[in-house]
């Protein structure tokens, strides 16, 4: 049982107060002097003892529970011991309390965590066992006889090829997102004209737009240096761009265009990836950032994605302090916006 110090002191003090009051009124009495002291002694010991078990009832009855919560969480208790001597009973009952609290949400976090980490696992697993099965099927295809068949070698040799690639990127976007994770306090700030970064970016996408007869546009591109310049890192936002507008020509309809616009927030600038593809369902919107999560599963896989392009930009965004929101319509399109602390303009080119 948790000893309270002053409990002895308490009940000491009573059984002193109780003995001077019972020798005041026998000395008023006038009795002998000694019969004074011996019923004071008495006194004194029967209070004395009465005292420290009321006291220590008391204590035990409201230690009680807390024990109760403390012992149900199999928890060695010297430690909590230690920290609760010399303090009063109501305190440490409201110590306790706050304490199995925080440890009641650190056991749900733990949980939690401990959920996501086998979904997690449970994804990478799927994600990695369809790429490498197809190989397999291909190789064991091409070792029956495929290789005598110039025609048969050569189209098993090109899917496998794919499926490789398929397999390169995956390890690669889980190799980004680890790095993301332990150094998100390692960005490399710099300023730079994010509309000449975006026209860049375009350029060297136009060809994959182009496969699907996409239009890809960037508002500002035409007048360089433009007006917004911002500070960020520079290959980590760059990412988020590429991300964004590859998803966009992914999941946009034939035909279609993909817009990058920017919108000057004060202290800010407002970067909006936005394109008429097939929309996102009010259903799939929750849960477009989560990893491996793909709204058309089977749409993304046919094209090479890996379904943590969008997790990807959600960490990287936030390692900036920023958020990322998206808005769209079923056939309409989707809108993917994000802002980055704003410069003023630079008078030269950066380098």
């Amino acid at each position: 049982m948790i000893t309270i110090k002053t409990k002895e002191n308490a009940s000491l003090l009573l059984a002193l107060a109780a003995a001077v009051i019972v020798a005041a009124i026998t000395t008023v009495t006038q009795m002998e002097w000694w019969i004074t002291l011996i019923v004071a002694i008495v006194v004194f010991i029967a209070m004395a003892l009465l005292s420290l078990y009321m006291i220590k009832s008391y204590v035990a009855y409201k230690l009680k529970p807390i024990y109760s919560m403390v012992l149900s969480r199999h928890v060695h208790t010297t430690e909590i011991v230690d920290q609760m001597k010399d303090k009063h009973v109501e305190d440490i009952s409201e110590e306790l309390t706050a304490w199995v609290e925080d440890n009641d949400k650190e056991i749900a976090r733990l949980k939690q965590n401990e959920v996501f980490r086998k979904q997690y696992l449970g994804n990478v697993a799927h994600e990695l066992k369809t790429p490498i099965f197809n190989i397999q099927g291909y190789i064991s295809t091409l070792l029956d006889g495929g290789l005598e068949d110039d025609l048969i070698n050569r189209k098993y040799l090109e899917r496998a090829e794919k499926s490789i690639d398929r397999l390169i990127n995956i390890v690669n976007d889980l190799d980004t997102i680890a790095k993301l994770e332990n150094d998100m306090n390692r960005l490399n700030m710099t300023k730079f004209d994010i509309v000449a970064l975006t026209k860049e970016i375009s350029e060297q996408l136009e060809m994959e737009a182009a496969k699907r007869d996409i239009k890809l546009s960037v508002k500002g591109a035409d007048s360089l240096p433009s007006m917004f310049w911002v500070t960020a890192d520079k290959h980590f936002i760059g990412q988020v761009l590429v991300n964004l507008i590859i998803n966009s020509i992914k999941y946009g309809k034939e035909g279609g265009t993909t817009r990058v616009k920017f919108r000057d927030m004060m202290d800010k600038v407002l970067v909006e990836v936005e394109d008429t593809g097939v929309g996102i369902s009010k259903e799939d919107m929750p849960r477009i950032f989560e990893r491996f999560y793909r709204v058309d599963k089977g749409r993304s896989r046919e094209q090479g994605g890996t379904g943590l392009g969008l997790a990807i930009v959600k960490h990287i965004v936030e390692a900036h302090g920023e958020r990322i929101t998206v808005r769209s319509e079923l056939g309409v399109g989707s809108t993917f916006a994000f802002p980055v602390k704003k410069e003023l303009p630079q008078a030269t080119e950066e380098k």
